[in-house]
């Protein structure tokens, strides 16, 4: 008899929900969030498990490649298409999600997810954190700028000099001291953490094949080519390379019902992270790659009948397939020649 899992997790404890092929309820508890306890748990309450199935989360890749390790048939869903699902109970319980997470084990209704490798989630690690460091930075000078804006003191834009011209200001107005120079302090203390967080990604994209590759495309720096690396893991999950842009979120969005067939803004599904430095890439390459190229062309094309803007994220998503062939064929971002160039 063929049996079904499902798996609703949280910190501390994890419902689960084991159900038949006719989606009768055979065994339904809580255990601790932990590999081994699952296992143990699973292993007690069914004998034959065809399928399993958890939401994507926090613990979920973790837990995913911990169990698989053991030889359990385990799947990560969408948690915006579980609770597609969900939200039409009318008591919603951890023991009620569980066995709707079975449901979708037993019906196939949702598609699994890709579960990243733990060298992936490693670098990603380092990317996340010297993402939130880039974050507070940005935060803290809009803070000052703010609070001496109340003053009447406005400053150029740029961060680059910001330090500088605040730190003028307090030896005119001293009595500004008590409040301004702990932020100035905590922008230096980022700066200094950024920088080297910095050095570290540097070193790792030099002895990583795939970044050195990625890093022939105009635009794309260490940081780009290892959130791409480590965004996409395996390139040969996609069947297609332009099916990364919509992967990353930069595909428009399309409505159809009847009559009506219109396509809106772009998705923004998938990694921020790398959505966002793909397109301050494509922003590079229209604004400071100086070497002429078709793409860029095309790019500028789109611009003028459109926008600075709505050509960036063309430009990325360009980008984002040209990157992921590169993978899968190996071959280094080709200029034109130059009698190419001409034409």
């Amino acid at each position: 008899m063929s049996e079904y899992v499902g798996f609703d997790v949280s910190k501390e404890e994890t419902s689960f929900c084991v159900i038949d092929e006719d989606g009768r309820i055979l065994s339904q508890c809580k255990t601790a969030t932990d590999p081994d306890a699952l296992f143990d748990a699973v292993k007690r309450s069914c004998h034959c498990p065809l399928r399993m199935v958890m939401e994507t989360g926090t613990w979920s890749h973790w837990l995913v490649r911990e169990l698989r390790q053991r030889g359990l048939p385990v799947d990560c869903i969408d948690a915006r298409q579980a609770h597609a699902v969900m939200k039409l109970q009318h008591n919603k319980t951890d023991a009620n999600d569980a066995y709707l997470l079975a449901q979708i084990a037993r019906t196939g209704f949702c598609r699994p997810v890709a579960i990243k490798s733990e060298a992936a989630q490693d670098k990603r690690l380092l990317l996340k954190a010297r993402s939130h460091l880039v974050r507070l930075r940005c935060r803290t000078e809009s803070t000052i700028r703010g609070l001496l804006g109340t003053l009447g003191i406005r400053f150029a834009k740029g961060s680059a000099k910001l330090p500088a011209r605040v730190q003028a200001v307090l030896e005119q107005r001293p009595e500004l001291n008590t409040a301004i120079a702990p932020l100035l302090e905590l922008i230096a203390r980022l700066n200094q953490q950024t920088d080297c967080m910095d050095d570290e990604i540097e070193a790792a994209a030099k002895e990583h094949a795939a970044c050195q590759l990625l890093m022939s495309v105009p635009g794309v720096g260490e940081v780009t080519a290892m959130a791409f690396v480590a965004t996409i893991d395996d390139p040969k999950r996609f069947a297609k390379s332009r099916s990364v842009g919509a992967y990353a979120g930069l595909t428009t969005r399309r409505y159809q019902s009847g009559e009506m067939d219109y396509s809106g803004k772009i998705s923004k599904h998938g990694d921020g992270m790398l959505r966002s430095l793909l397109y301050e890439a494509a922003h590079s390459i229209l604004c400071v790659v100086r070497k002429a190229h078709p793409v860029k062309d095309w790019a500028r094309r789109i611009k003028k009948r459109t926008s600075h803007k709505k050509a960036c994220v063309a430009l990325a998503r360009k980008l984002a397939v040209i990157m992921h062939k590169m993978l899968v064929t190996g071959e280094p971002f080709r200029w034109p020649q130059q009698g190419d160039a001409m034409a």
